[in-house]
């Protein structure tokens, strides 16, 4: 007795199905560089998560690159700036958020504070993605991160769009010092990085949330990004949740732009995927999943449809 054929429509049905629970799908991270000069993303995954295609890339200003990343990917992302090699040894080193690789790529090192973190853990409990921009190890540049296409949680848009260099307290401040034609402040410490005091970096006998308290310090960054984490037990009103959604992260969102110290920087690596900035046309850079879905099915599918 010949085999039942199966329909077209239940085939196509199941076989999304198990595309959708395989995890073939994936987030993307779209990085804007609205900086008036040149910034030197930053990637590290967390430990047990799957590295990404590149740790550190340059982003000329104007440009932007989307980067794939897997549906339970966890780490931080951040900018570094002042970037240069030595023309002697070769080692490519940057002012701010350096990794200390000696090269564009980081290798799986983190950023050397005080710099803006971006950190994500996607797919977590319940499913939600967890995101939040944080000060705890200072800050650089500024930052915003846009969820797009989510649902669930708050898919709320959080960063530090503040220019605070400028602002920084003198006891902070990471000034370049002339090596690059400026003594501007470039960076702005946290108060743990600057003091080593446990108090400020909630360690010791102050390593728990009630221990632990806003200081004078934490709450300059907390007045001037009230959505970033000003320091370690600032969970409340600094994280935040969406499902499925990509992320748009942009250095120097308009209108807080971010200017750099005027100087001749080393553009090391000009071949960046520029791509069109997601920021102004707020479009979701994805194509839906069921449209990516049918595209792949259909050539299975179609082995199963009458031929007249």
């Amino acid at each position: 007795m010949p085999m039942a054929r199966v329909e077209p429509s239940l085939a196509l049905f199941c076989i999304c199905l198990l595309l959708f629970s395989s995890g073939v799908f994936s987030a993307t991270f779209t990085v804007i560089n609205q900086c008036t000069d040149t910034v030197w993303p930053g990637i590290l995954s967390g430990a047990g998560t799957q590295p990404l295609a590149t740790t550190g890339f340059s982003l000329q200003s104007g440009a932007s690159t989307t980067i794939s990343v897997p549906e339970s990917w966890s780490g931080r992302l951040w900018g570094r700036t002042l970037c240069a090699e030595n023309s002697a040894t070769g080692k490519f080193t940057c002012v701010t958020g350096d990794c200390g690789s000696g090269t564009v790529d980081c290798g799986g090192a983190g950023a050397v504070p005080p710099a803006t973190l971006a950190e994500f853990t996607l797919n977590g409990a319940g499913g939600l993605d967890f995101y939040d921009v944080s000060l705890v190890d200072g800050y650089n540049l500024p930052m915003l991160v846009v969820p797009r296409g989510g649902a669930g949680g708050n898919c709320t848009a959080t960063g530090c769009v503040a220019e605070l260099n400028g602002q920084c307290p003198a006891e902070l401040r990471v000034v370049s010092g002339g090596a690059y034609g400026t003594d501007e402040s470039v960076a702005c410490k946290s108060a743990c990085l600057a003091f080593g005091d446990p108090q400020f970096c909630c360690s010791g006998a102050y390593a728990t949330p009630d221990t632990c308290k806003p200081t004078s310090y934490s709450e300059f960054f907390k007045s001037a990004c009230p959505r970033a984490y000003s320091y370690a037990y600032d969970d409340g009103t600094s994280t935040f949740t969406c499902a499925s959604a990509d992320y748009v992260i942009t250095f120097c969102p308009k209108p807080a732009n971010r200017y750099l110290p005027k100087c001749h920087l080393s553009v090391l690596n000009k071949s960046a995927t520029t791509n069109v900035s997601l920021a102004s046309s707020g479009s979701d850079s994805r194509p839906s999943l069921f449209f990516t879905a049918l595209v792949a099915v259909l050539p299975v599918v179609s082995r199963w449809l009458p031929l007249h």
